[in-house]
């Protein structure tokens, strides 16, 4: 591979790694602001077994939080935990979904907009989970030239993150429903 293809292959790593670990870094610190309601959360779901439940939340919120935190540290092993939940995620709202259970909140660490399950939170993890592939070659050096324009890209993808995020909501949720009955 030349060295401009390992550049950029290093950038898209980085942007997905800032990106994504900005959006872990979130949604696990809105979890642990909201820590008595997620255990509910996780129930609504109806994976796991009863005296696994509580368990499971209260590790989720400090591993999203490590995990972002390692991703916008620049270390790559991160990726590889990142990539696991967020397949873990897609799965589990997926499984709801087939299972005709898409009114249920998706536990995207937003209790101010709710999500109710869609199959557009299901892709965004999926996308977001492939990003993170080539974080797991290679990340920018802080600092560099290449880090400056991944650090860029990643606050782009951040961005655009939290608008797929609110649309999904809006699409699904209270408002939308009202608007089909004004019909």
């Amino acid at each position: 591979m030349s060295a401009l293809a390992q550049t950029a292959m290093a950038i898209a790593g980085g942007a997905a790694a800032i990106g994504t670990g900005l959006i872990f870094v979130g949604t696990g610190m809105a979890k642990l602001r909201h820590r008595a309601l997620f255990p509910g959360v996780v129930a609504n779901y109806r994976l796991l077994p009863e005296p696994l439940i509580r368990p499971a939340a209260l590790v989720l919120p400090p591993l999203e939080l490590a995990v972002g935190a390692g991703l916008l540290a620049g270390w790559r092993w991160a990726a590889a935990p990142a990539i696991a939940l967020l397949v873990l995620f897609a799965l589990a709202m997926a499984i709801n979904i087939a299972r005709g259970r898409g009114h249920i909140d998706c536990g995207c660490g937003r209790p101010d907009l709710r999500q109710p399950l869609n199959r557009v939170l299901v892709w965004r993890n999926v996308v977001l989970a492939a990003l993170l592939v080539p974080a797991l070659a290679a990340i920018p050096d802080f600092a560099s030239a290449p880090w400056l324009v991944a650090l860029a890209g990643g606050l782009a993808l951040y961005a655009l993150t939290l608008l797929v995020n609110a649309l999904a909501s809006l699409a699904t949720g209270p408002l939308a429903a009202v608007k089909g009955n004004a019909r």
